[in-house]
């Protein structure tokens, strides 16, 4: 529990850091014969501030509770 506790610490200290994410994917349109005919799209990955609050909270639980035992 202490490791996934410190992971998730990690990962909400990173959350306030890094708002979101980027990702791009290939869409294609038109495939005949040997010409292609591609599209890119950007999609936005994005999450609310609370979150890597929430992930930290919770962090902070999990190593407690594993100091317990």
């Amino acid at each position: 529990m202490k490791t996934l506790g410190i992971i998730l610490i990690v990962l909400g200290i990173a959350m306030f850091f890094i708002p979101g994410i980027s990702v791009q994917t290939e869409e294609n349109l038109v495939d005949v014969g040997p010409i292609e005919v591609n599209k890119t799209k950007d999609h936005d990955l994005t999450w609310p501030n609370y979150a890597g609050g929430i992930s930290i909270a919770a962090g902070v639980v999990l190593i407690f509770l594993g100091r317990k035992k």
